[in-house]
């Protein structure tokens, strides 16, 4: 069973769920003298589009039609039932998912990297600089920039730059210069090189090396594919679609699952949703994020002010944290191994909106191994974390004898993570 809508169908709107936290969030503090961050300190970083967005109170917020026209090269995307998942488990529970693996960069990162974009071109921005884990974000971006005439500077984890290298590929072919992070590019990517010159390096690292090369470069900004309010705003089409999806066949889901690493493709499906819990409207669902055991940032974090990136370029932040100088593992799921969490989306856990659980390595590739065999698709390492989650609460159903509707975001496919695959199938998974 598959759900399609129409191009006329598309949102127009994104939602901000902000205005539905039970208390305003708490300000970003400035690095330097701890107090809120002045307007003038963020665009340093952003365009006054994007800080108007991330410190906006609005509900809805217009999608521009050049954005529009780019979305509906791959948007609507579609809500898909596993079918075939369902029947090798035997469980009564029905299980769909929001494919968001057919946009170009083949995952759900361009639904903020395109509008990231336009805002830069219409600010007289000519370059942008970001980081990218797994190579996803730095992809679409990437993608994105070609659009609007815009040059694009990645900075790669390392770790993934040796593990992905077709990611990096794909980045070069649209057009982005791409370096393994740490790198000899910048003051923060050499201090780490001096203390280990094979250093695997870490989304904080490469965020201080990209806002670094921001700051100091003229007519350049910078995008984060993760984590802000307005990238988790961009990313609510997923939730806006897959809501008119369900509603065409009569139904609503008991369970939303996502996998998290900053936040935003979890927070996009589940946003949605969430609102209508809060609102009373729908109380039942309950919303599971879920992440890696050796990157656990909502599990065993703790619920304080930090730095968003390693060296402390950034502004401080509320968020459940592992500690800006926490390096995770080499793991394979590079898009989740980031020691903090989008702000928006840890206030919404802290409140008891959201449940998170934690998947070793080794567990979720199993679980994407049997969603490959089973609906063949490869998902991304990042996405097979919501499906072990998706498989165990449909076990539980069979146990239960429960009919539950399970929606989970399927954020992209592992096309280009089939080394990842290659390890697992060999037994070197860690």
């Amino acid at each position: 069973m598959k759900v399609i809508l129409s191009t006329e169908e598309l949102p127009r709107k994104w939602l901000n769920l902000a205005p539905y936290l039970p208390e305003p969030l708490e300000p970003p503090l400035d690095p330097q003298t701890k107090e809120p961050v002045s307007p003038e300190k963020l665009l340093a970083i952003f365009p006054e589009s994007i800080v108007e967005q991330e410190v906006t109170q609005e509900e809805w917020l217009e999608i521009p039609e050049d954005v529009l026209k780019v979305y509906s090269l791959y948007r609507p995307t579609p809500l898909i039932r596993a079918e075939n998942l369902e029947k090798y488990l035997e469980t009564p529970a029905k299980i769909f998912y929001k494919y968001e693996g057919v946009s170009p960069p083949g995952s759900h990162k361009p639904n903020t990297a395109i509008p990231q974009a336009y805002y830069n071109k219409i600010s007289g921005i000519k370059r942008l600089t970001t980081e990218t884990g797994a190579g996803q974000w730095g992809s679409s971006l990437a993608f994105a920039t070609q659009f609007f005439g815009l040059e694009c500077e990645v900075y790669m984890v390392r770790a993934s730059f040796k593990q992905k290298p077709y990611r990096r590929i794909l980045m070069e072919l649209w057009g982005a210069s791409v370096s393994p992070s740490p790198s000899d590019k910048t003051e923060s990517g050499k201090k780490f090189l001096a203390i280990d010159p094979e250093h695997p390096g870490s989304l904080g690292i490469a965020i201080s090396e990209a806002i670094e090369r921001a700051v100091t470069s003229k007519d350049t900004k910078y995008a984060l594919g993760s984590v802000l309010n307005h990238v988790l705003h961009h990313q609510t089409v997923i939730g806006l679609e897959a809501e008119l999806q369900m509603k065409k066949l009569g139904l609503y889901p008991d369970y939303v699952v996502g996998c998290v690493g900053g936040g935003s493709n979890f927070a996009g499906l589940a946003f949605p949703f969430l609102k209508h819990k809060i609102t009373g409207e729908k109380t039942h669902t309950e919303f599971l994020a879920v992440e890696p055991e050796s990157c656990p940032t909502l599990t065993k974090g703790e619920y304080r002010y930090d730095y968003g990136d390693t060296v402390g370029l950034t502004p401080l932040i509320k968020m459940y944290t592992l500690g800006a100088d926490f390096v995770p593992p080499p793991i394979h799921a590079g898009g989740l191994r980031y020691h903090g969490d989008a702000p928006l989306l840890c206030a919404f856990y802290h409140h008891g909106f959201i449940k998170a659980k934690a998947y070793s390595q080794g567990e979720v590739f199993s679980a994407g191994v049997l969603f490959a065999k089973t609906e063949g698709i490869v998902p991304a390492p990042e996405s097979t974390h919501a499906i072990k989650a998706v498989i165990d609460l449909a076990l539980e159903c069979k146990k239960n004898k429960e009919e539950k509707i399970i929606l989970f975001n399927l954020s992209g496919h592992g096309y280009f993570d089939l080394s990842a695959y290659d390890a697992y199938l060999k037994g070197e998974i860690k």
